[in-house]
């Protein structure tokens, strides 16, 4: 029997996964306060940088906490709905696709 090898050539990509946004929204009766502590408890930000981003989430009605791969913003934003219902907040956290 004849011995018979192949020879395959694969072209290997490996692509970037997609990024996603998490943005925290405005609302009427989140404390400022928690959303600083939100901001630096699950989005690992200094307290300045989480007062700065409290500040324009304030001004403008929503602010980018950051930029990570699918799952781990979809965690992000249930750890904040879980933490705000929790403390008896309406506080949104939405995530999109980054561009």
């Amino acid at each position: 029997m004849p011995k018979i090898e192949h020879e395959l050539e694969f072209d290997l990509r490996l692509e970037e996964p997609k990024m996603y946004r998490v943005l925290l929204h405005n609302d009427d009766y989140t404390s400022m306060d928690f959303v600083v502590e939100i901001l630096t408890s699950i989005f690992h930000k200094s307290y300045t940088q989480a007062e700065q981003i409290m500040l324009h989430i304030h001004e403008t009605g929503k602010a980018i906490c950051g930029v990570y791969t699918f799952e781990i913003a979809q965690t992000k934003t249930q750890q904040v709905r879980q933490r705000a219902k929790q403390n008896e907040f309406p506080l949104l956290a939405t995530l999109e696709e980054d561009q």
